[in-house]
C-alpha cells in the first residue's frame, strides 16, 4: 500500500511541475521561506486526499474478494473411547515375613551356624544354646523309660494269664506312661536350646555373637530374618473412594529410587474405617523377582477407581469458562468449503480428570470437531479455517 501511495505522489508531483505552478526546485532556488512552506502545506494536502481515496479502494476490494483472510485454529475429534481413572497416593513396602528371632531359654550361645545374606530354609538350625545338662538327663530318662516299658510288657502277659493281680500291673502301666510322658517334657525342653529358622528366607542381621549369655525376653533377640519373596505395600485410602476401589481393580506401583514401576492388583481392603483419618486399608502385592524392592522402600501407588469404556476425553487445556462459571468449547461445523467451518458455541459437562485429558459427560458428541489452537481468540458463529484437514480424517 505504501508503495501505490510514493507512486500516486510522484505521479501528482509530476504533473505538478509540466503545469502552470512552479515546481519544488524552482522555489527552492528562489529560497523564499513563506514559499517553501506554502508548497510543502499544499503537497501535504495532496497526500492526505490521496491516502483517504486508497484506503477507500481497500476496503471495497476486502468487501469483495472471495478469498478472504479467516482466523486460522485447529481442531481434535471427538472419539469414544475406554478412560481409566486412577488416586494417586503414597506408601511403603511392608512384609508379613519380617521377624527376630528370639531365645526360648536362657544359656550360653553355644554356636551361631549362619551369618549375615546367607538363605535359609524353613526349620533349618541357626543356632543352639548351652543345655545346661539337660541332654544328660534326658539319656537318663530314656534309660529309666525302657525298664518301665520291660516291666509292664512283662506284668501285662502275666496279667492276660491271669498271673499276678490287678493292682501290679496297673502300677506297671502307670510307671510307663509317666517315663515316656518325662522324655516328652525332656525333649521339648531340649529342644529350646536350639534356634530354628521360623520360614525360609534370608539372614539380614546376626544381632547375637557365639558366646554372648542370651534369655527370652525384649533385647535378647538373635537374628534378623526376612523373606523378600511376598512383599506388599499397604496405603491408608480417604473413605470417599469406599465404592470405587475394591478387590481385583488395577494398581501401578512407582518405586522412585529403582525408577521402576509394577502392575499389580488390590488384595485386600481393610473393613474398618480409621476415626483419625477417616481412612481404610489397602493392601497391594509387589512381586520381586529381581530382588531388589525392600521393606520400607517408598513407592507411589496409582489405584484405578473409575473406568467408563465409552468415554469422550478431551485435553483440559482447550476448555474455556465464562462468567457464569460455566465451562465450553467450540465446535467446528463444516460449511461445504474444504476446512472452512462456522463455529458453535458449546456448554459441556466434565467429570474426572487424569493428567492433561478430562471427561465430558455432556456437550460434546462423537465425532464433533473441537477447536484447540486458536480457541482463546474466535467467538460463537465465527467463520473459520481450519489447519489440519478433516477431510481426510472422516
Amino acid at each position: 500500500m505504501k508503495k501505490i501511495l510514493y507512486l500516486a505522489t510522484a505521479a501528482l508531483l509530476f504533473s505538478a511541475c509540466g503545469g502552470k505552478e512552479a515546481s519544488v526546485s524552482d522555489i527552492i532556488a528562489q529560497g523564499d521561506l513563506e514559499s517553501i512552506r506554502a508548497k510543502k502545506t499544499e503537497l501535504s494536502e495532496r497526500q492526505k486526499a490521496i491516502e483517504a481515496e486508497l484506503h477507500q479502494l481497500d476496503s471495497v476490494i476486502a468487501t469483495k474478494n472471495n478469498d478472504e483472510k479467516l482466523p486460522l485454529v485447529t481442531t481434535v475429534t471427538a472419539k469414544e473411547a475406554k478412560f481409566d481413572h486412577f488416586l494417586e497416593l503414597q506408601g511403603n513396602v511392608m512384609t508379613k515375613q519380617n521377624v527376630l528371632v528370639y531365645p526360648e531359654m536362657s544359656g550360653t550361645l553355644q554356636r551361631v551356624y549362619v551369618k549375615e545374606g546367607q538363605k535359609v530354609s524353613a526349620g533349618q538350625l541357626l543356632a543352639s544354646i548351652d543345655d545346661g545338662g539337660r541332654s544328660s538327663q534326658l539319656s537318663q530318662l530314656k534309660t529309666q523309660a525302657e525298664l518301665s516299658k520291660t516291666t509292664f510288657e512283662r506284668r501285662k502277659r502275666l496279667w492276660e494269664q491271669k498271673i499276678g493281680s490287678e493292682i501290679e500291673y496297673l502300677s506297671a502301666k502307670t510307671n510307663y506312661e509317666a517315663a515316656e510322658a518325662s522324655i516328652k517334657q525332656a525333649q521339648s525342653q531340649l529342644g529350646k536350646s536350639t534356634i530354628r529358622a521360623p520360614f525360609a528366607g534370608i539372614i539380614d542381621n546376626v544381632i547375637k555373637d557365639q558366646g554372648t549369655v542370651v534369655s527370652p525376653g525384649p533385647g535378647s533377640e538373635v537374628f534378623r530374618i526376612v523373606n523378600l519373596s511376598d512383599m506388599y505395600i499397604e496405603v491408608d485410602v480417604p473413605e470417599t473412594y469406599l465404592g470405587g476401589i475394591t478387590v481385583g481393580k488395577e494398581a501401578k506401583v512407582y518405586f522412585p529410587v529403582l525408577g521402576d514401576t509394577v502392575i499389580t492388583k488390590v488384595r485386600q481392603t481393610g473393613n474398618f474405617i480409621n476415626p483419625s483419618n477417616r481412612a481404610f486399608t489397602v493392601e497391594i502385592p509387589v512381586p520381586n523377582k529381581k530382588g531388589n524392592i525392600k521393606p520400607n522402600l517408598t513407592a507411589k501407588v496409582n489405584i484405578n477407581d473409575y473406568t467408563s469404556n465409552e468415554a469422550i476425553v478431551i485435553p483440559q487445556s482447550i476448555i474455556s469458562e465464562n462468567a457464569e462459571g460455566d465451562q465450553y468449547v467450540f465446535i467446528a461445523e463444516l460449511d461445504g468449503e474444504k476446512n472452512e467451518a462456522v463455529l458453535k458455541k458449546s456448554i459441556i459437562k466434565t467429570g474426572k480428570t487424569q493428567g492433561i485429558f478430562i471427561e465430558v459427560l455432556s456437550g460434546i458428541n462423537d465425532g464433533d470437531y473441537i477447536i484447540e489452537e486458536g480457541a482463546r481468540s474466535v467467538k460463537d458463529g465465527q467463520k473459520v479455517k481450519i489447519l489440519n484437514d478433516q477431510t481426510n480424517e472422516q
